[in-house]
């Protein structure tokens, strides 16, 4: 880090001094793991899934599952970053009160992150939207390859997206698998465009931010809604605001502390310079 980065680290560090901090996660975080994120410099193109349509089109549907049973042999080799074990390190220090994400990867669970809100959802739960029988992401993906044998071999090369899933081509006669117990849709147990975060959820994520002395946002440009609530509400308690961020966000103006830099390597400093 430059000599101006490290100033930021301390004007970041000082914002602990009158307790613990909330902290608010996008995919930024993540991409150090070998997730690309939505927004970032280089991101693929591409469309977040839409629940109408899922819901409502099969051939969808086939194409979400290839896409997961592909993914998920690549995303075995993911795990929790520098960025996202130093903020484990910090709540275990007491200088993190919780960690609020946007992100369905599962990885601050991973990590050890005990205070988590994930305000969207874990992708690696699914459940049956007729009987709300819920099953493991893994459970289902054994189920797709009973139904499809050889699909996920023959398309072992097919490019990672930013949901862990992958870009697959000819879907035609993929089967889809569907619930065990009464023959219904399974969907991820995460919130996709089209929907809205549980209240219970969000007001999960707003009691941490209320318990805490500043918000820093990592990893995430605040195009989501979600994110930017939080943001207003610490605004409205008079909160201090940090962002940690490649590329621009919502709040740029805003932030009472704007760093442009990746969260691992700035996250890890700062813990360093916290003494953890």
């Amino acid at each position: 880090m430059d000599q101006l980065e490290l100033n930021a680290v301390d004007q970041l560090a000082d914002l602990f001094e009158p307790g613990p901090v909330a902290v608010l996660t996008g995919a930024g975080i993540s991409t150090d793991s070998g997730i690309p994120d939505y927004r970032g410099e280089g991101s693929p193109p591409r469309t977040p899934m839409n629940i109408a349509q899922f819901m409502e089109d099969e051939a969808y549907r086939r194409r979400f599952w290839a896409g997961a049973r592909v993914g998920a042999d690549r995303y075995t080799a993911v795990h929790p970053n520098t960025g996202h074990k130093t903020l484990a390190q910090l709540e275990e220090a007491g200088f993190v009160s919780g960690v609020i994400t946007q992100n369905v990867d599962g990885l601050h669970r991973e990590a050890g992150t005990r205070e988590l809100v994930e305000v969207h959802g874990n992708g690696g739960v699914i459940r049956c939207v007729s009987c709300g029988t819920e099953q493991t992401r893994e459970d289902v993906l054994a189920r797709f390859d009973a139904l499809n044998p050889g699909f996920a071999h023959r398309n072992r090369d097919a490019p990672i997206a930013p949901d862990g899933d992958a870009v697959v081509g000819d879907i035609e006669d993929v089967r889809v698998p569907n619930c065990p117990v009464c023959g219904g849709t399974l969907r991820p147990s995460v919130v996709y465009f089209g929907e809205l975060v549980p209240r219970d959820v969000f007001t999960a994520g707003a009691q941490l931010v209320d318990r805490s002395s500043a918000l820093i946002v990592a990893g995430s440009s605040l195009a989501v809604n979600t994110g930017v609530r939080f943001v207003r509400q610490a605004e409205r308690l008079g909160l201090p605001v940090a962002v940690i961020n490649r590329g621009p966000t919502k709040i740029d103006g805003n932030a009472t502390i704007r760093l442009e830099a990746g969260t691992s390597e700035t996250l890890l400093a700062l813990a360093e310079r916290l003494g953890v």
